[in-house]
């Protein structure tokens, strides 16, 4: 997968930061974490409080100036495409791109997977017809809302790889985007199984065909297939799903460990 500027089917640029808060290391394993949580819109208290659960610090962050001094960065759930509109508008957007090509750790929750992405499958368009952006990051393709409408929000138990225990993660997913492509940086952490795969409803504003299909195919007996629903890149991690409003706190573990470069 190649890189070029955000738009439709595109990918985002990444360019070297260059910046005085770039990260320069790991944060000594004796100090509090400073974890950011993009504040501009989404469910911000569920992801600070969690933080906090675990003995970090968490901020939220609505200014350019408040990602100084961050070890971490949350992308919480909510509306993509209200979020890339405001993180534009208050300036935020520049500055996390570069962040995010310095190496700053991101963890991303559902929208906030969709803001990772390099490519929307399906962007949203304005009144401009201009498409939405991301912020980009990951090597990957995303569908926006792809398992459906509110009314088909669901809760199913994930085998997720890299987090400790060996228990199933409870995942939540609400309005939920899932990866249809990841390139070859990509680790894939965890799916739904074509079996855990609900039968989807229709697009938005629309009476089919049915989300949840492979794609190419009609929805008249098509069999449902496993779905990408989190995944990492270095730095990078990001999940279809919330796991901050069920208590479930290993995926924020693991991003603490990532931070600190124990995992």
């Amino acid at each position: 997968m190649t890189s070029s500027p955000p738009a439709s089917g595109t990918a985002a640029p990444h360019r070297p930061a260059d910046l005085p808060d770039a990260p320069t290391g790991r944060p000594a394993p004796s100090r509090t974490l400073c974890v950011g949580v993009l504040a501009v819109q989404g469910d911000v208290r569920e992801h600070i409080n969690t933080i906090e659960s675990l003995g970090g610090r968490a901020v939220p962050v609505r200014r350019p100036a408040e990602l100084a001094a961050l070890d971490g960065l949350i992308i919480p759930g909510g509306e993509s495409t209200t979020m890339d509109r405001l993180t534009r508008i208050f300036g935020l957007a520049e500055p996390l791109r570069d962040l995010i090509g310095s190496g700053l750790p991101v963890y991303g929750s559902c929208a906030g997977m969709i803001m990772l992405s390099d490519v929307i499958a399906d962007p949203s368009v304005d009144q401009l017809g201009q498409p939405q952006q991301s912020l980009g990051g990951l090597d990957m393709v995303v569908r926006r809302n792809a398992f459906g409408r509110q009314r088909e929000s669901f809760e199913t138990d994930l085998a997720f790889t890299g987090l400790a225990g060996h228990t199933p993660v409870r995942a939540v997913f609400i309005r939920a985007p899932w990866v249809e492509k990841v390139g070859d940086g990509v680790q894939v952490l965890a799916e739904v199984p074509a079996g855990g795969t609900p039968a989807a409803g229709p697009l938005e504003g629309t009476t089919g065909p049915r989300r949840g299909v492979p794609p190419g195919d009609t929805d008249a007996g098509a069999e449902p297939v496993a779905r990408i629903v989190a995944v990492r890149s270095g730095n990078l991690l990001a999940t279809s799903f919330h796991p901050e409003i069920t208590g479930e706190r290993r995926v924020h573990e693991l991003f603490i460990r990532m931070i600190r470069g124990e995992a």
